[in-house]
């Protein structure tokens, strides 16, 4: 049976040890859906590569108009080291290697590619390395191309394994060499290998380990420092397109590296079992505003990869303490690819999974009744949202996280020992190119343990943790500029991290006589429906627009309850919404109310809101008799019974208190010799003119 795979990538310290035993040794860890079988280390019998290359747009010729594709062919060198592993029959993906590959034709090339072109290698790089695969000269090591978003095919029959659809992007060190620096990941065209296998080593494994004289893993017993098991983000890289743009959309995906932080393995039994990670991944764009940092918003999702067979690698150097591959060791490290958090098969809907417990059924990742297309699975993307010309200045944040029923459990057996808070990180790119597919560049390195929105330049960020020990945490983060005199702009995010309950209401504070203008709303595009995919009657989640309202003192959002519609488009857990609008009062602190989707009753938090306008009451005091008094004291008291301003009132009996804060129900009390008068209650929304006294 022909199994289609996208890569996994093993650890690049492989590529250090020549052991071929060391190697077999890290490799059971991560070894199909089971852990007992035939591991086999295989290189290319024989094979051919093609190179499909835009020479127009590769010697930047002025006289051509339109790109001009040439086919480069090449035999791969008999028995090249290009290594791959294959697992019960199965591709676990190529290891760090390389493979000589020899020209069949000639090309109008530039001059640096014509002198290597007799001794290029195609080399599979080391994890870490930024991309998958690179095209090198092999003598000097000049890089030309680096290369994403291949596809990977294994044939066990025949042994037949094929890569194809993997992007040409011009180097760093050759746009350099040609002169012209901003071509620097620019995609030139496409490259495929086609090639028999062979196999150098057979190891059999049974429960996880190998029955072979091999070393085992390097072990640290002070591995691990955090009480009970604890996996976080320790890496994320590779952002890059995978398939093709479908319509408006394409599909996103990024490598993660997970770390086990706790002094205890941490469970990783592959499906049909039910106690391993999911992992999502998520994208977020920064942007708006004179400095590009006004809003934060999430631009896209995944569905969620489901793990399988811990590696026992060391990539947050806390040195591992090594299990079998049925958990993940005391400060050891499991990589997955963005080909293996790509591949569609493997990715089940996030509306099966309690993302605070981690439980979820044993069928959440059935793909039966429906087919694929580009961006099925991946994160979900419009390419609106990445088009740099429409989002001049804007930066990109690439999230991943892992969640896992064993943290939880551990959690209610050892009271105190609760790590299922700090599963998230993220990495901020930066877009490339748009022709032909999407290229992002890293920028820095992955911010571990917090969450993308914690990037938002100058906001506050608000805990949200309605039921502590029986539910998750979400976030408010709110940010308030003054974009032009007398104009405030008001910018919420309303982040749900891991908290079941969902969230289906939003709601700010206004200050009376505030106005508001320019409400807006935005969220990240849901995944169509797909039978069995955990919505009510496999109806997928909806992506209407919540409902807005200005009422009662505040700015209100809102989506359908979970009585109208089960499927409505609340907040879920990995997702980020944002409100907004202008008004023409200044902040101050104010009241947010969080309204929940599937229990629990509503939360307050303080954030800042539009201030209350300041008005004037004015009136008259008189006699019974409907003469003035004169000197008449009138004050207005807040409920709390705080005086907030006083006027006198003239000989005719008028007065005037100016600079009261609208918005707010208030006591007035007039007091003068020989005459006593009854206190008024009122709210005060706007100027009042009319407050007049009679004495009793």
């Amino acid at each position: 049976m022909l199994k289609l795979i996208l890569s996994v990538i093993l650890p690049f310290l492989l590529l250090y040890n020549n052991s071929s035993t060391d190697i077999v040794t890290s490799a059971n860890k991560q070894n199909g859906d089971n852990s007992t079988g035939t591991l086999q280390k295989m290189i290319v019998a024989n094979g051919s590569v093609t190179m499909n290359l835009d020479l127009n747009k590769l010697n930047r010729s002025s006289k051509a108009k339109e790109s001009r594709p040439s086919e480069l062919r090449f035999d791969a060198s008999e028995g090249a080291f290009f290594k791959i592993l294959v697992f019960n029959d199965e591709l676990r993906g190529p290891l760090p290697s390389s493979m000589d590959i020899i020209p069949h034709n000639s090309a109008s090339l530039p001059t640096k590619l014509g002198a290597s072109y007799q001794q290029l290698v195609v080399e599979y790089l080391p994890w870490g390395a930024g991309y998958e695969m690179a095209v090198r000269d092999g003598k000097t090591g000049f890089t030309f191309f680096n290369i994403e978003g291949s596809e990977y095919e294994f044939t066990p029959q025949t042994n037949s394994f094929s890569i194809h659809g993997g992007r040409l992007l011009v180097s760093k060190e050759f746009a350099a060499e040609l002169g012209r620096p901003a071509d620097a990941g620019t995609i030139v065209g496409e490259i495929s290998i086609n090639a028999t296998m062979r196999a150098i080593e057979i190891t059999q494994i049974v429960d996880g380990d190998v029955k072979s004289d091999v070393l085992p893993p390097t072990n640290d017993p002070d591995a691990g420092t955090v009480p009970g098991p604890d996996v976080i983000v320790g890496d994320v890289s590779g952002l890059s397109q995978v398939g093709s743009q479908v319509g408006t959309q394409v599909g996103l995906a990024i490598a993660t590296d997970s770390c086990n932080l706790g002094v205890v393995p941490l469970n990783w039994f592959a499906m049909p079992q039910v106690d391993h990670p999911v992992i999502p991944q998520n994208l977020y764009r920064m942007s708006g505003g004179v400095t590009n940092t006004e809003r934060f918003e999430q631009v896209g999702q995944s569905s969620l990869k489901h793990a399988f067979t811990a590696l026992q690698n060391n990539i947050c150097s806390l040195g591992c303490n090594a299990t079998a591959s049925t958990t993940l060791g005391s400060g050891c490290s499991d990589p997955y690819s963005v080909g293996n958090n790509s591949a569609q098969n493997s990715l089940g809907s996030r509306a099966w999974v309690n993302p605070f417990t981690g439980a979820y059924p044993n069928t959440s990742n059935s793909h039966t009744g429906h087919s694929h297309v580009g961006p099925s699975h991946r994160i979900l993307t419009e390419v609106a949202d990445l088009i740099p010309a429409q989002n001049p200045g804007a930066t990109y944040f690439a999230e991943g996280q892992y969640v896992t029923p064993h943290e939880y459990a551990w959690c209610q057996a050892n009271p105190g020992q609760c790590n299922m808070y700090n599963n998230v990180s993220y990495r901020q790119y930066n877009v490339n190119q748009i022709s032909p597919a999407y290229t992002f560049t890293a920028v820095g390195n992955t911010v571990r343990q917090k969450s993308a929105l914690t990037a938002w330049t100058g906001a506050t960020i608000v805990e949200v943790k309605p039921a502590a020990g029986t539910d998750g945490v979400a976030y408010v983060a709110y940010k308030v500029t003054n974009p032009s005199a007398g104009v405030w702009h008001y910018e919420y995010a309303v982040y749900n991290q891991n908290l079941d309950r969902a969230i289906q209401l939003f709601s700010v504070a206004v200050g009376g006589g505030a106005s508001v203008s320019n409400v807006g709303f935005h969220a990240p595009v849901q995944h169509p429906a797909w039978a069995s995919d955990g919505t009510f009657n496999s109806l997928g989640f909806s992506n209407a627009v919540w409902a807005q309202s200005q009422a009662g003192g505040a700015m209100t959002w809102n989506s359908e309850t979970f009585a109208q519609n089960q499927n409505a488009n609340a907040i879920r857990w990995g997702t980020l919404y944002n409100f907004r609008f202008d008004s023409n009062r200044p902040p101050t602190t104010a009241d947010a109310t969080i309204g929940f989707f599937k229990t629990g009753s509503p939360m307050v938090v303080q954030i800042q809101g539009p201030s209350a306008a300041n008005v004037s009451v004015s009136g008259r005091v008189t006699t019974p008799a409907g003469r003035g008094v004169t000197n008449a004291a009138v004050t207005i008291e807040t409920a709390g019974g705080t005086v907030i301003g006083t006027g006198i009132a003239n000989r005719n009996g008028y007065y005037v208190i100016n600079n009261i804060p609208a918005g707010a129900t208030y006591t007035i009390r007039v007091s003068a010799k020989r005459f006593t008068f009854t206190p008024a209650t009122m709210p005060i929304s706007d100027n009042i003119a009319n407050a007049n006294f009679v004495a009793n």
